[in-house]
């Protein structure tokens, strides 16, 4: 086994990353063959001069690969002599939720609209005699429909952003976009930059990929002192209205992070999925593809019109997109048609839709925040000025256990840890604004009552103030 595994420590990179690739290039070369056993972990580790935790982390890779299997009692085998197991799935709290029944939970964890606008629904009646008239088209466009590819590059020039319709792809919601992304871009043991916290649905994606994750502060403060070996290969962050801080990025530092990384050679993602979130008049600056065309960019109708709409895109080069389309045929030969004629239709009043929607979200918001700080006011609250969400710090305890005793007394919030890549934000919930008011006045009541019956579990170690200075 030493002998065909060579000098798999010579590279660079992570010492699992290159153990890993070396095994799987002798796996998938055939030398060892299915069921062949591999190993226990720490004789490998021996045998190599590494730590077992080396071995276990190359091991697991390739188990999630689908490479090897590992079975309690039986040890690590090559796959193929019997089923490979499935593919991990998520376990993400915000994700679980969505396959619930409510039963008279109310659901503060998943921020969307909770239904679909009139202007959604008069687009639908308006495309219908377009619909009708179609012919010669057999409906299968893996990059989208030409006439909404159009419509959103024209919104990207409007805003300071020249687009051709090459560079964009329809995809189905702005989730499709980033797994598309993640699989086209990334390789397992590949670093990438996010945010902590971040959106939970990026991490998912990233990791299905295999790739080694490393948090920084929200704006990606930092960003050139991470750049150092292993170099990243991609970097991830919502600009503006951050999910879930609701911060936005000034001007200047949207500058220098895309100059920062365009003279490093990493790929920038801007999530853009809550950037028409704003609170009447609140002005945000630039999408970062203003400052360079190679920025890739997420977009979706999901938070300002309705998630069941499902159309989202990506705004890249027309390369990378043409590499994109040949990825998603493989899955989805092309998203829904009528959906997408709807939303070239909703394009063309999104501002109405906007300038309402920013009303309702800010008096929401004004409201969570007055009823907490009136039955939780130990608890920080910060506002925001945009978005969806609130990032909530817990006086004393940790999120994870909190959401359970949430739960148990009918309110379902997320914990902070899972929006975290490397377990921070214990202390932390996201609360999202979007319910009644009603609705809301409840579930603060429904948070204060289990507070007041919430022990943290022993040997979790109290949160500390943050000082001000």
């Amino acid at each position: 086994m030493n002998e065909r595994l060579g000098r798999w420590s010579s590279g660079r990179g992570p010492l699992y990353v290159l153990l890993a690739a070396r095994l799987r290039t002798l796996i998938d070369d055939g030398e060892l063959p299915p069921g062949s056993r591999l190993p226990p972990d720490r004789a490998l580790a021996s045998a190599l001069a590494v730590g077992r935790s080396t071995v276990v982390a190359a091991y697991d890779q390739l188990a999630v690969e689908g490479r090897i299997v590992r079975r309690q009692g039986s040890g690590t085998r090559v796959a193929g002599a019997a089923p490979t197991p499935l593919r991990s799935t998520t376990d993400a709290p915000a994700f679980l939720h969505l396959f619930e029944p409510k039963d008279g939970v109310i659901m503060l964890a998943c921020a969307a609209p909770a239904g679909p606008p009139a202007e959604l629904i008069e687009a639908y009646t308006r495309i219908l005699p377009q619909l009708a008239a179609t012919t010669d088209d057999i409906g299968y466009h893996p990059m989208g429909h030409i006439a909404l590819r159009r419509a959103i590059a024209e919104r990207y020039r409007q805003r300071g952003v020249p687009t051709t319709p090459d560079q964009v792809l329809v995809t189905t919601g702005g989730q499709q976009a980033l797994s598309l992304l993640a699989r086209a871009l990334l390789r397992p043991g590949d670093r990438v930059l996010v945010e902590t916290p971040t959106y939970h649905g990026a991490l998912e994606a990233f990791r299905a990929e295999g790739a080694v994750l490393r948090g920084m502060p929200v704006g990606l403060t930092g960003f050139a002192n991470a750049l150092a070996e292993p170099r990243p290969v991609l970097a991830y962050t919502i600009a503006t209205h951050h999910n879930p801080t609701g911060a936005v990025m000034p001007a200047l530092r949207r500058r220098r992070l895309v100059e920062t990384a365009a003279a490093a050679g990493v790929v920038l993602v801007d999530d853009e999925v809550l950037a028409d979130l704003g609170f009447p008049g609140e002005s945000t600056p630039p999408p970062l593809a203003a400052y360079d065309d190679q920025v890739i960019t997420i977009g979706s109708f999901s938070k300002v019109a309705w998630g069941g709409l499902r159309i989202g895109w990506v705004r890249a080069p027309a390369r990378v997109v043409a590499r994109l389309a040949r990825l998603r045929v493989v899955h989805d030969l092309g998203g829904n048609i009528p959906a997408q004629l709807a939303a070239v239709d909703l394009l063309s009043r999104l501002d109405t839709l906007q300038r309402r929607g920013a009303a309702e979200r800010q008096a929401r918001h004004d409201h969570l925040r007055t009823e907490l700080a009136r039955q939780l006011p130990d608890w920080h609250v910060p506002a925001v000025p945009g978005g969806q969400t609130l990032w909530v710090r817990l006086p004393h305890g940790d999120g994870t256990s909190f959401t359970q005793t949430a739960l148990r007394h009918g309110v379902a919030v997320l914990p902070g840890t899972g929006l975290d890549a490397e377990g921070g934000s214990t202390d932390h919930l996201r609360l999202h604004f979007l319910a009644t008011p009603d609705d809301l006045t409840e579930a603060v009541q429904r948070l204060a009552a289990a507070w007041r019956g919430y022990r943290p579990p022993p040997g979790r170690i109290p949160s500390m103030p943050t000082l001000a200075i």
